[in-house]
């Protein structure tokens, strides 16, 4: 059963190359380690990760002690030779990063990539993401959506970096500093207008998690209330830009099609149907209909 989990047996010989694990760790929770994870961690030779301090701390609390190799935005480039190195002569290493998955806004990519090169077995465990975490709480639209990652911290880049997903249709989601939360916000508001509304999720999985949206001039001055607010990690999720003109968007023939069969059918199931046959947003057409029957 192991060989179809994608992992090696246990107790079974080494092969030739060895396997190269991505173990989310915990965002804040420590009851959000994986059984899997744990596992896994416990049963590598060697483990990558950016702190080696914090790690040891983090692995201590599940029993767990493995020698470290220190990997970080600093040195990827150059150490990620090295691990393919050892990848290659049998060795079982698991990349972790400080917190929540690996090479999400997190080193890792530069050994994935040679390791996918070298024909190196790359195995992913799932677990805590802060992005995925946030926007799943936030109430903005989550069908489809962009990861940007952290924003360039000088204004310049930044509002540059905002202008070029300012027409985006799609969930915005940022991470964002204690340090700059402020100012990013700002720029947003004069790139994105007051309007736009915006979640911004502190602290998740902690104790003092703080999940609160608003739109972009009164989210502001309600972080400037109190300093607390703006302290810890952040997620940023921003609603996209909404279509001002989706009734122009529908063809004529799902418009006609929809009218005739909402005087059949309840709206809901109408607008499903047209969806279906025109290949539109079941809720663009349930939203237009409502327009078109009042």
């Amino acid at each position: 059963m192991d060989a179809e989990r994608g992992e090696k047996p246990r107790g079974a010989k080494k092969s030739a190359g060895g396997v190269l694990y991505l173990c989310a760790t915990p965002i804040g929770n420590l009851e959000d380690m994986t059984y899997r994870a744990v596992r896994i961690l416990g049963e590598v030779d060697l483990i990558a990760a950016e702190d080696t301090r914090h790690s040891g701390l983090l692995l201590a609390h599940y029993g767990i002690k493995k020698p470290f190799f220190a990997l970080h935005d600093h040195n990827e480039q150059q150490k990620a030779g090295a691990l393919v190195e050892k990848l290659l002569q049998g060795v079982n290493i698991a990349l972790i990063s400080d917190a929540g998955t690996p090479l999400i806004s997190d080193p890792g990519f530069h050994v994935v990539r040679q390791c996918r090169q070298a024909g190196i077995q790359v195995v992913p465990l799932p677990g805590a993401c802060a992005a995925i975490t946030a926007l799943c709480a936030s109430g903005i639209a989550s069908d489809r959506f962009c990861f940007e990652g952290f924003l360039p911290a000088k204004s310049k880049a930044r509002v540059d970096k905002l202008k070029n997903v300012a027409k985006e249709d799609r969930t915005l989601i940022f991470y964002e500093s204690t340090h700059r939360i402020l100012d990013s916000l700002a720029d947003m508001q004069s790139v994105f207008g007051g309007e736009r509304y915006v979640v911004l999720a502190r602290e998740i999985t902690k104790t003092w998690e703080t999940i609160h949206g608003d739109k972009l001039a009164d989210l502001i001055p309600w972080l400037a209330q109190d300093p607390n607010r703006t302290k810890g990690e952040m997620v940023v999720i921003v609603e996209g830009e909404p279509k001002e003109n989706e009734a122009e968007a529908i063809s004529s023939q799902a418009m006609h099609a929809l009218t005739l069969i909402s005087q059949e059918l309840p709206l809901k199931k109408a607008a499903a149907i047209v969806a279906e046959l025109y290949g539109y947003k079941k809720n663009q057409l349930y939203q237009f209909g409502l327009e078109l029957l009042r």
